[in-house]
């Protein structure tokens, strides 16, 4: 479900496909695996595809850091 256009996302550079920990301000985290780098797009939502289907939309205002690991290119 990877979209036709690619805009270039820093994260390509780590390969196909990422993991992410997404820290939020209340101190909880959430990892995230097989998301599509270059699906990733950003404005007031962040929003992404991953290997399984699920779109996940991520509201920037709600986080403080995001930890991006090499997926592989499987």
């Amino acid at each position: 479900m990877s979209k036709d256009i690619n805009l270039l996302s820093s994260v390509c550079k780590d390969g196909d496909y990422v993991t992410q920990i997404i820290h939020f301000k209340d101190g909880t985290r959430k990892t995230i695996h097989g998301i599509i780098t270059s699906s990733i797009e950003t404005g007031k939502f962040t929003k992404f595809y991953c290997k399984d289907g699920r779109m996940i939309m991520i509201n920037d205002d709600n986080v403080n850091m995001v930890e991006t690991f090499n997926g592989g290119n499987e």
